[in-house]
């Protein structure tokens, strides 16, 4: 398959799921209780103190953590590199165990630091057709509990989500069998109608990347996916197109959805995309990237809602050119990311 189609699926829940073990008990589920609560949520307000974007920065983030880690091995200058992540809010990726629990807290978290949680809802029924990040909730009525529990865990919240990256994508490159397109298309709809439902919630629907470049093929699938009623669409999530490229891109999407607005996925395109090795794995760990524009709501265009950081910088794209399985923390990645971006 190729980078077209397989941009963006090296994604696992499974570091979302420890990022917010460890945040649950850092808002007080174990230790001291109410004094160990008071604490974090003072360090969450100091990571969150002064920032440019509306968006909640996790204290206990991976790339937070790993600062912590070199400081503790006297290794500043990897510490300095690595809080150019660890100072920017990024997408939290909900999990499947325990998903009302997770949003709470992190939205809750959010409410606290005077910030806006930025969530990524990534567990679609038969989910990157199999490849690095497959899996997805079993079936239709499975997803719909899932949903449930994330609606009930926001609430009133403010929220900003990006809803089912690669979704729609899939269903028009021909890599999600042509039986799962009316279940997904019907998922989708009603993920974006539950989710707009709760008062302070933005969902933006997933909708490719400037790679893919034919958006008349995309935006009437779009529309049968309720996009509509979201507040727009989400581009180059977990991708490497420049910001440049990806606006251009969302706007001749927003030309064909009645003047859409968007959010452009920033994490990881400073470089651009890679242009060597194997077209089928460009998508996948490259080599030579760099972080983009910070997370921001002053963007280039007005119909760019935000620059967001949805895919997790250092995060493995899956078990290719070396690196961990999707979604697990990968600290020499995550330096090259950074200090290509001095």
């Amino acid at each position: 398959m190729d980078a077209i189609r397989r941009a963006g699926a090296g994604r696992r829940l499974t570091a979302a799921a420890l990022g917010t073990a460890l945040l649950l008990m850092a808002v007080g589920c174990s230790g001291d209780g109410e004094g160990n609560r008071q604490r974090q949520e003072e360090r969450a307000r100091g990571a969150n103190a002064g920032k440019g974007a509306p968006f909640w920065v996790n204290p206990n983030g991976s790339a937070a953590r790993q600062v912590q880690a070199y400081e503790r091995q006297g290794r500043r200058d990897e510490a300095e590199a690595i809080r150019r992540i660890a100072e920017q809010p990024v997408g939290e990726w909900i999990g499947t165990s325990d998903p009302e629990g997770e949003a709470r807290a992190f939205t809750g978290s959010a409410v606290r630091a005077d910030r806006r949680a930025l969530l990524v809802l990534y567990n679609i029924p038969h989910r990157d057709c199999g490849n690095y990040s497959g899996g997805g909730a079993p079936d239709g009525d499975a997803y719909r509990a899932w949903l449930e529990g994330v609606t009930r865990g926001i609430g009133d919240r403010p929220a900003t989500v990006v809803l089912e990256p690669d979704a729609v994508l899939h269903l028009v490159d021909g890599c999600t069998p042509a039986e799962f397109h009316e279940e997904r298309y019907a998922l989708l709809d009603e993920a974006v109608t539950r989710l707009k439902e709760l008062r302070n919630t933005k969902v933006y629907l997933d909708a490719g990347n400037a790679g893919w470049g034919r958006p008349e093929q995309i935006w009437e699938p779009l529309k049968r996916a309720g996009v509509e009623k979201a507040d727009g669409f989400a581009v180059n999530v977990s991708n490497f197109y420049s910001t440049a490229d990806s606006i251009a891109y969302g706007k001749s999407l927003s030309a064909k959805t009645g003047g859409k607005h968007f959010v452009v996925d920033t994490s990881r395109n400073g470089n651009g995309p890679y242009r060597e090795g194997d077209p089928g794995e460009r998508w996948c760990n490259p080599p030579g990237r760099a972080l983009g524009e910070r997370p921001t709501t002053r963007t280039a265009d007005p119909l760019v809602d935000a620059y967001v950081w949805a895919k997790r910088p250092g995060e493995s794209d899956g078990t290719c050119k070396g690196g961990p399985k999707a979604g697990q923390w990968w600290p020499e990645y995550a330096l090259a990311l950074a200090r290509a971006s001095e």
